[in-house]
């Protein structure tokens, strides 16, 4: 039976209004969270942590309500929060890869629900501007401790493509910023 192209509509419901994620963002985006999702993967191989890209859907308030979202990439540690499609505990690390249609709401309303839930670590990474920011939650908010906007001509005073980025809470995962924007170049 030949799927209807409905069926492959993503949505994500906050505050009670559901957003309508299709179309997919555009191959950079794609790229992006790829990169990132292969780094953090192969570093946390024989680890009971895991990591998932575009795929899970991340129940931020069970208690309150069931909304939800769906994190670029997500790394969670309490697998009895799995259920189906549908992660209920506190993400360990979240990135947002920001597009035309979601950047508001991932640098506002999504910050605040993730900061809410309780996670560590936050990142907001454009692929139009090649930049990076990384927030650590502390005393219960979001404080921007790092920006990186990627300079990858050596012969800039400012080059730092070859910069190394740790996640806070799995030091032995790291990148370079020249990781995370690899292959955006058609």
């Amino acid at each position: 039976m030949p799927m209807l192209k409905d069926d492959h509509r993503k949505q994500e419901k906050m505050n009670g209004v559901i957003y309508d994620m299709s179309p997919s963002a555009g191959y950079k985006h794609g790229i992006i969270n790829n990169n990132i999702n292969t780094i953090i993967k192969t570093g946390l191989k024989d680890s009971l942590c895991l990591v998932f890209m575009e795929n899970l859907d991340f129940q931020y308030h069970p208690e309150e309500n069931d909304d939800y979202v769906i994190p670029d990439v997500m790394i969670i540690c309490d697998r009895k929060h799995l259920k189906g499609g549908t992660y209920s505990g506190v993400p360990k690390f979240i990135v947002e890869t920001l597009s035309p249609s979601t950047a508001l709401r991932d640098k506002t309303d999504k910050m605040r629900a993730y900061e809410k839930a309780g996670v560590k670590e936050y990142w907001i990474v454009s692929p139009q501007g090649k930049s990076v920011e990384i927030y650590y939650l502390t005393e219960g908010r979001y404080i921007l401790t790092y920006h990186y906007i990627l300079e990858d001509d050596p012969a800039e005073e400012h080059y730092n493509a070859k910069t190394e980025i740790a996640l806070t809470g799995f030091p032995q995962i790291t990148m370079k910023l020249e990781d995370i924007f690899e292959g955006m170049e058609p």
